[in-house]
């Protein structure tokens, strides 16, 4: 079988790329140098130390490929002067430059290679030809040209079925094969693998589209929205770095074994930055996410009205006093009506934009209340200074305006039928408020949290806020 004519001199191209490769490697490691402080140094001194070993960490990182091929493709563009050659461009998994700064290697992301990707018979995007390269690490098995327009009818080649045309070559061993043919025939490895030497023009265009706005993949099992949706986080990040690299950028997976099957795709990209998690790690709170829903349950969680429901639970906390409240001062009683605690609760209420931050107008306005009915002429700062840690008090507070965590919220809400009618009339029906009870634990503590219950957890957190600390509170 007759090799491509050309393999020798794209295998010494290639060794050549890798040679610049590990001189990257070599010169991103001589920047240690640069971060030597002495004893004596400044606070200075050190903080540019860090600085520049995140740097060079951050660099050795982007330039550390393991087993996958830096070069996969080529591209040759149509010359502009039929006496001159056009341009051509290697395609790779990261840019690299030689010893002169000059390109070597392309990154698969960069506009010039957009091309190799997009360009059909019909519009070839100013290329001549389209090379693919079939590599096991840094040896070429073999190469596969795509000729369009003028060259392809100078070379006789025939066209083939995209409407570009294909020269015979030995692809792995294989004559003729493709290299997306080859790619899908590859052995699985239990893990997800990269697609940047086959993206097709369809996923291209996703991968590169715009940045403002939601962008929506949809499509069936098997159909590559996973692969589509890592890689484009690799050119947004390659394309928009700042700001994108200061802020960070997460994957947010279904469950721990789906993070586990693709967490090598970025870093195969150059991009080990990306932070991947599920659902229950962004939760701030200290809550276990082990427990499974019946089918019927988790699809009532599931539902956009929910979140109603946990913004009404929120608000049937805020509740005026049953009662007329009494406490003693010293000789005298102070006093707050009901009246004048359901004004408390409507001024919080109007004041407060997250639950927990709206306590302090419940203190502030119960303190003025007591004061007022106060014979001595009592301030409101001496009251609260004399009864803030009476249990009583703190009783009526919690009646009142209870500063609550997410978990401490659904715990009451789910574990409590009265609170789950009030929160839930006229939004669920009375079977899917049924499906949502369950049999309350002697502490949140002891609860055993769902992953159909992160949404609400979630969703309460955005509601609360967080819970003031407050030091010596009994």
């Amino acid at each position: 079988m007759a090799l491509h004519p050309d393999l020798a001199a794209e295998q010494a191209y290639l060794d050549h790329a890798y040679e610049c490769l590990e001189d990257a490697r070599r010169r991103a490691s001589s920047l240690e140098t640069m971060v030597e402080v002495g004893r004596g140094g400044t606070e200075q001194a050190r903080f540019e130390r860090d600085v520049i070993w995140d740097t060079i960490l951050t660099r050795l990182r982007e330039l550390d490929l393991g087993d996958a091929s830096l070069v996969f493709g080529r591209i040759d563009r149509e010359a502009e002067d039929e006496q001159e050659p056009g341009d051509v461009f290697y395609i790779g998994r990261l840019a690299v430059a030689d010893a002169n700064q000059e390109p070597v290697v392309v990154d698969w992301r960069a506009p010039v290679a957009e091309p190799f990707y997009r360009a059909t018979g019909r519009a070839a995007m100013g290329l001549a030809r389209r090379r693919h390269f079939a590599t096991r690490g840094r040896q070429l098995l073999g190469i596969e040209d795509e000729l369009f327009g003028d060259v392809a009818a100078r070379l006789g080649a025939t066209a083939d079925g995209t409407g570009g045309v294909s020269t015979d070559a030995v692809f792995d061993g294989v004559q003729g094969q493709g290299a997306l043919l080859s790619a899908l025939e590859t052995a699985r490895t239990g893990r997800l693998g990269d697609i940047v030497a086959t993206i097709q023009g369809e996923q291209d265009e996703i991968i590169r589209s715009d940045l403002p706005g939601v962008l929506v993949v949809q499509g069936g099992p098997g159909t590559g929205k996973t692969v589509v949706a890592l890689h484009r986080a690799a050119y947004l990040l390659y394309t928009h770095r700042f700001p994108l690299e200061g802020q960070g950028l997460l994957v947010v997976g279904p469950n721990r074994l789906f993070l586990g099957y693709i967490e090598l795709v970025l870093p195969s990209l150059g991009e080990a930055g990306v932070e991947l998690a599920v659902l229950p790690d962004l939760l701030h709170d200290t809550v276990s996410v082990r427990g499974i829903d019946k089918p019927g349950t988790g699809r009532v969680k599931g539902d956009l009205r929910m979140a109603r429901v946990v913004n009404r639970a929120v608000r049937d906390r805020r509740r005026a006093l049953r009662d007329e409240f009494r406490v003693g001062y010293g000789v005298e009683t102070l006093r707050v009506t009901v009246a004048a605690s359901e004004r408390i609760v409507a001024d919080a209420r109007r004041r407060a934009r997250t639950h927990n931050a709206g306590r302090r107008f419940v203190e502030q306005g119960l303190w003025s209340a007591l004061a007022a009915t106060s014979r001595n002429e009592a301030t409101p700062e001496a009251v609260r200074e004399r009864l803030r840690n009476r249990v009583e008090v703190r009783e009526a507070l919690d009646w009142m305006w209870p500063l609550l965590t997410p978990a401490e919220l659904l715990h009451d809400l789910l574990g409590a039928r009265g609170l789950l009618k009030s929160a839930g009339r006229s939004i669920l029906k009375e079977g899917e408020l049924t499906a949502l009870y369950r049999s309350r634990s002697a502490s949140v503590e002891d609860v055993v949290w769902t992953s159909n219950d992160v949404p609400l957890l979630d969703e309460a957190r955005t509601l609360l806020g967080p819970r003031p600390r407050r030091k010596g509170r009994p």
